[in-house]
């Protein structure tokens, strides 16, 4: 049984949803998503990339060294998928989702850690964060 305030809580949450749902610029970032994933020409170049990619990725943790013709393969084949307006799009979109989410998960966090809403001074800190000793 949910208490008060997770009720509450879920009520706003909910109205949040709404709210980003509503936005122009989300519908926008959905149709981008929606017209790759009914590409599969897009689809299946992306899964290629991420497919090179990894496998690089994988022999180089293995200490194994690139040779110049598997870093020109998966180099040529992102310039295919990145010259793709339909991929674009879609990297596009998941990057702006991505930093839409990254923001209000910041304002949820630090409204926990402050015990207040956070104003934007609270987000400026100048550091890497807690810790870090930098001081930028």
């Amino acid at each position: 049984m949910l208490t008060t305030i997770e009720n509450e809580v879920i009520q706003k949450t909910r109205e949040l949803c709404q709210t980003i749902l509503g936005q122009p610029e989300f519908r926008a970032m959905r149709t981008r998503i929606d017209t790759f994933l009914g590409d599969e020409q897009a689809k299946a170049q992306y899964q290629t990339v991420v497919e090179k990619g990894e496998l690089l990725n994988q022999k180089q943790q293995m200490g194994a060294p690139l040779t110049p013709e598997e870093i020109a393969d998966f180099e040529t084949h992102r310039e295919a998928l990145v010259s793709n307006p339909v991929a674009r799009g879609f990297m596009d979109a998941q990057g702006e989702m991505h930093k839409m989410q990254e923001s209000v998960t910041q304002y949820v966090t630090k409204t926990l850690e402050l015990g207040r809403v956070p104003a934007e001074e609270d987000f400026d800190s100048g550091s890497c964060g807690h810790g870090c000793g930098c001081h930028h």
